[in-house]
């Protein structure tokens, strides 16, 4: 992949426009928090934007240290895996021209929570790059609080507030032994491509896989199953794993604004020699079984989830089990944020240095996906030589 050339030319720490209260300042880490994978979720949004940029960089900067002071363990520093010191540091706000989008390597964290860097194109464009700590917050939570900044930034008083729950739900538990990377392979021979599934190619999937006589008067495949199917039956992988919304499946449910990491991994193993039809009722089977009553167990105790990721860790490590990872974005608020100058052109996920992961995002008109399809060199050639795989991506779905 082509390195672009860095030019930094701006970097500011950034606080919260209000001390965060003496009460508040030892965030603790959740259960979940603490089994979450150590990298940051990146995120870049795109926006034809023609303003002046002095304006538009103190417009960016001044929200966001307003919307610290809601979102205060984001301007904190993480200590030692087990709180977060909530002690308005701040965070690093760049700026830059002809640079990598994203603030920090995603699999490079440290004790700084968030990230921003605003790219400036001599086209007049912007791109603004987000990192957040995956030790704090899920996707979800990322996109809330871009979604935040955004409406603080736009003067918007309905914003949302985050509710800060997860540690009373989920509190955390001494797993020393524990190693969260598990399953993550940092190579260097990754490649990362976007490729694009139209509204027609998406609606084609789900007819093919919604025909398994296992699927018989149940709801049709959603997009999302249709396509881990389809993806899969390129690879074959050993397992295939989905991250699943928790907040849904609590009782009672909890709101979207519920802040942390309120998700947890639903591992499909498909048989040998399955067809994608009853792959998508088996990865449907395992994701309910992900209902109120196995949260509850997970608050409870936790401890047969960390046996269950000790047993699959040990297969990994063997090199008996190969994973496919597969996270959505897919229905979550990725183009909702609108700073006043109009929503998101395009919003992208960075490459990963990660093999077999898939980020998958709905297209900004809803009706199609997009698939950042991380793989090694020599298995990415061999999926853009598979004719069945080029038959379903739109004519100009092939993206570098």
């Amino acid at each position: 992949m082509k390195t672009i050339e860095v030019e930094v030319f701006s970097k500011e720490i950034i606080k919260p426009s209000s001390p965060t209260p003496q009460h508040l300042h030892r965030y603790q880490l959740t259960f979940l928090d603490q089994i979450a994978p150590p990298v940051y979720n990146p995120c870049v949004m795109f926006y034809s934007h023609q303003a002046d940029l002095d304006e538009t960089s103190h417009k960016l900067k001044k929200s966001l240290s307003d919307v610290l002071t809601k979102f205060y363990p984001l301007a904190g520093r993480l200590k030692e895996d087990l709180f977060i010191d909530c002690n308005d540091e701040g965070i690093p706000f760049l700026e830059a021209k002809l640079n990598k989008f994203i603030p920090f390597e995603s699999d490079k964290v440290t004790d700084l929570v968030l990230g921003i860097q605003l790219n400036i194109f001599e086209c007049g464009g912007i791109a603004i790059g987000s990192c957040i700590s995956h030790k704090v917050a899920d996707g979800l939570s990322s996109f809330m609080f871009l979604k935040s900044w955004a409406a603080t930034a736009r003067g918007d008083l309905q914003m949302v507030h985050p509710q800060f729950v997860s540690a009373i739900l989920f509190p955390p538990k001494n797993i020393s032994w524990f190693n969260p990377r598990v399953g993550m392979t940092n190579e260097k021979n990754i490649v990362s491509k976007r490729f694009v599934f139209s509204a027609s190619m998406m609606e084609a999937l789900r007819e093919k896989y919604g025909h398994a006589k296992s699927l018989e008067q149940k709801a049709r495949p959603t997009p999302v199953e249709a396509l881990s199917a389809f993806l899969w039956s390129r690879f074959t992988f050993y397992a295939i794993v989905h991250p699943i919304n928790l907040r849904t499946r609590i009782d009672p449910p909890l709101s979207d604004d519920s802040f942390g990491n309120l998700f947890h991994m639903a591992i499909t193993i498909p048989s040998l020699g399955e067809e994608g039809c009853d792959l998508v009722k088996k990865m449907r089977d395992q994701i309910s079984h992900i209902n109120n009553e196995y949260v509850r167990k997970l608050q409870e105790e936790g401890m047969e989830h960390l046996n269950f990721i000790k047993d699959h860790s040990e297969m990994f490590f063997k090199g008996e089990m190969i994973s496919f990872n597969l996270t959505s974005w897919c229905r979550f608020p990725v183009y909702e944020s609108d700073f006043g100058w109009g929503k998101p052109a395009w919003v992208g996920s960075p490459p990963f240095n990660f093999k077999n992961l898939v980020v998958l995002v709905d297209t900004k008109a809803g009706d199609g996906i997009e698939a950042v399809i991380n793989l090694e060199e020599q298995v990415m050639a061999k999926f853009e030589c598979d004719k069945e795989s080029l038959a379903s991506l739109s004519p100009n779905g092939l993206k570098y």
